[in-house]
C-alpha cells in the first residue's frame, strides 16, 4: 500500500530542492518514479524486483579484481605514520597478508579485512566465496580464525533482500565451517553489490608465517590453480561455460584451513595467499622482502581449464594490466615461456590458493601430505636460487634435482 501522503510531502520537499533528498544526482521526479510509479525516497520498493539475477552483471570488475592495485596502493599509503608500538609485529609494511598484535609472550592476534564484488552469480555461493577469502589471510599468517564481522555494501532498494539475505547465509555457512562465528557486522547502502568480512584470529607469536623469510634453497609450492579472474571476465562477457563456473566456483569456495594446518605442522616459515594481485604481485612482494632471486617454471604452474585459450582470445581484464604494471619490474621472462602463460600469471585470483616457501629436502612430503589431506592441486612450481633486490625468473623445463 502506497502511503500518498508521505510521497506528496516527501516529493515536495524534493522539487523545491530541484533533486531526488535520497539521491542529490537525480532529478525529482526521478525516472523510476516515471517509469514505475514508484518513489524509493519515500520507502516504497519494486514490486517486481527478482531473487534470480546474475550478480556479475551488475559490477564492473569482478571478485578481487575490484581492488586496487599495488602501484596506486603504494602511493597512498606512502608517508603515512609509522607505527612504533613494539606489540605490533606484523604490519602493512611488508606488505603481509595480515596483522598480528602481540598480547602475551605466547598469544597474539591476528587480524585481516576482505571486501570484494560478485564474481559468480549465485549470492549463496558468492558469500561462501567472500567468507573463504577473508579467512585466507588468517590462515596464511598460521592463525586461527576465531570472530568475524560481516561488511556489505547492497542497492537494497533496487534489489531483492533475498540476495542480500543469501549472500550473508553464505557466508555464515562457511565461517560455521571454519569453527569462525560472525558476531556482527555493518552495511551500507551502494549502488554496486560489495562484500566480505573483517576476521580475527589468535596465533602463537614465536610461529608467525609471513612473506618476508624466503631464502636460496626453498622450493616453492602452489596449493590451488590459476585462472578465477580470466575466467570471472569471460563469464560477464557470456564467453564462459556454466561448467567452467561451477569449477572456480568451488575451487574459491574451498577454505586454505587444511593447506594452513599443514605447514603449519611442518614447521613452513614464509608463505603467502595469491588473491587481488595475482601469482606475480603477491610473488613479487616475498621477492622484494626476503631479498631473493625465484625461478619459477611454468610448465608445472597448474591452470583452470579454459584459461589460457580464454587469454589467446584477448580475454584480458584491465585488473591483469594493472597487475602487471607494477609487478613486472621483478620479472624476468626466460626464451620458450608463451604471451599467454605470461600474462596469465597476472590475472587477479579471488580465494586462490597459498604459496609456500619451504626446504627443499622436505618439499615433496609437504606436497605428499597436502594431497592427501585434501589439496589434491598441490605442486611445486619453483625455487629460490640466489640472494638479490627481488627477481623472478619465468622459464620452462624445471631440473629440480641437482
Amino acid at each position: 500500500m502506497v502511503d500518498k501522503e508521505k510521497r506528496r510531502r516527501i516529493m515536495q520537499r524534493s522539487i523545491k530542492l530541484g533533486h531526488c533528498i535520497c539521491n542529490p544526482k537525480e532529478p525529482c521526479p526521478c525516472d523510476v518514479f516515471k517509469q514505475k510509479n514508484v518513489c524509493l525516497c519515500a520507502g516504497e520498493r519494486l514490486e517486481e524486483v527478482s531473487e534470480n539475477v546474475p550478480l556479475t552483471q551488475f559490477v564492473e570488475n569482478a571478485g578481487c579484481a575490484s581492488k586496487i592495485n599495488q602501484t596506486d596502493l603504494k602511493i597512498v599509503l606512502a608517508g603515512l605514520p609509522a607505527i612504533s608500538d613494539p606489540r605490533v609485529l606484523v604490519s602493512a609494511d611488508t606488505c603481509d597478508d595480515a596483522g598480528v598484535y602481540k598480547l602475551t609472550d605466547d598469544l597474539a592476534l591476528v587480524q585481516s579485512v576482505d571486501v570484494f564484488t560478485p564474481n559468480v552469480d549465485d549470492p549463496y555461493i558468492f558469500g561462501q566465496i567472500a567468507a573463504a577469502n577473508s579467512l585466507s589471510d588468517i590462515y596464511a599468517m598460521g592463525g586461527k580464525p576465531v570472530t568475524a564481522l560481516s561488511i556489505v555494501g547492497f542497492p537494497i532498494e533496487t534489489m531483492s533482500h533475498k540476495i542480500m539475505n543469501q549472500m550473508l547465509r553464505g557466508g555464515i555457512d562457511k565461517m560455521k565451517e571454519a569453527g569462525v562465528e560472525v558476531i556482527g557486522g555493518h552495511s551500507i547502502k551502494d549502488t554496486e553489490i560489495k562484500f566480505g568480512f573483517a576476521v580475527t584470529g589468535v596465533i602463537d607469536p614465536k610461529k608467525i608465517i609471513t612473506n618476508d623469510k624466503a631464502q636460496p634453497g626453498d622450493v616453492l609450492i602452489l596449493t590451488k590453480p590459476i585462472g578465477t579472474g580470466v575466467i570471472s571476465f569471460a563469464s560477464q562477457l557470456d564467453r564462459a561455460s556454466k561448467e567452467h563456473m561451477e569449477v572456480i566456483g568451488r575451487s574459491m569456495a574451498e577454505l586454505n584451513k587444511v593447506a594452513a594446518e599443514t605447514m603449519v605442522e611442518a614447521g613452513v616459515i614464509t608463505a603467502t595467499d595469491i588473491t587481488g594481485f595475482g601469482l606475480m604481485g603477491h610473488l613479487s612482494e616475498t621477492v622484494a622482502q626476503s631479498g631473493v632471486t625465484v625461478e619459477i617454471y611454468v610448465d608445472q604452474v597448474p591452470f583452470f581449464d579454459g584459461v589460457l585459450d580464454f587469454v589467446r582470445e584477448d580475454l584480458i581484464s584491465g585488473a591483469i594490466e594493472r597487475n602487471r604494471e607494477y609487478a613486472a619490474q621483478f620479472v624476468e621472462v626466460g626464451e620458450g615461456v608463451s604471451e599467454e602463460v605470461e600474462i596469465a600469471l597476472y590475472d587477479p585470483q579471488t580465494s586462490g590458493g597459498f604459496l609456500i616457501a619451504v626446504k627443499k629436502g622436505h618439499a615433496e612430503m609437504l606436497v605428499t601430505k597436502l594431497r592427501e589431506k585434501g589439496s589434491n592441486s598441490a605442486v611445486i612450481i619453483g625455487k629460490i636460487i640466489a640472494k638479490s633486490e627481488g627477481k623472478i625468473i619465468l622459464m620452462k623445463n624445471p631440473s629440480l634435482k641437482q
